[in-house]
């Protein structure tokens, strides 16, 4: 992942840490807790996308789940670096050490 990616997520930590009214156990328990959040709206996207609930009908597209999908990586990424604060060397371990499992 491109470094400048992880620069962007941890100005945004910086900028939430600076707006943050928690302490930092709470802080980082609404930053995970976020993530449950966020893949809610995904799952309310595909319902909406494929028209699952008669009331609503289709009530979403592909592209909002897309978007979805992109806020449930973004939230997972300040969550992360919220907890580490190497989280890019984590992730980065993480994701070669599933690879190499997964692909080998």
């Amino acid at each position: 992942m491109d470094p400048a990616t992880w620069q962007t997520i941890n100005r945004l930590v910086e900028w939430l840490d600076a707006n943050s009214t928690n302490s930092h156990e709470v802080t980082r328990l609404l930053r995970v807790l976020k993530i449950q959040e966020e893949a809610g709206e995904v799952a309310e996207a595909v319902h909406g996308a494929m028209g699952s609930n008669p009331r609503k009908g289709a009530s979403h597209t592909w592209a909002d789940v897309e978007k979805e999908l992109c806020d449930v990586i973004l939230t997972s990424m300040v969550s992360l670096a919220t907890i580490n604060l190497d989280a890019q060397k984590l992730f980065e371990h993480h994701l070669n050490a599933v690879a190499e499992r997964s692909l080998a």
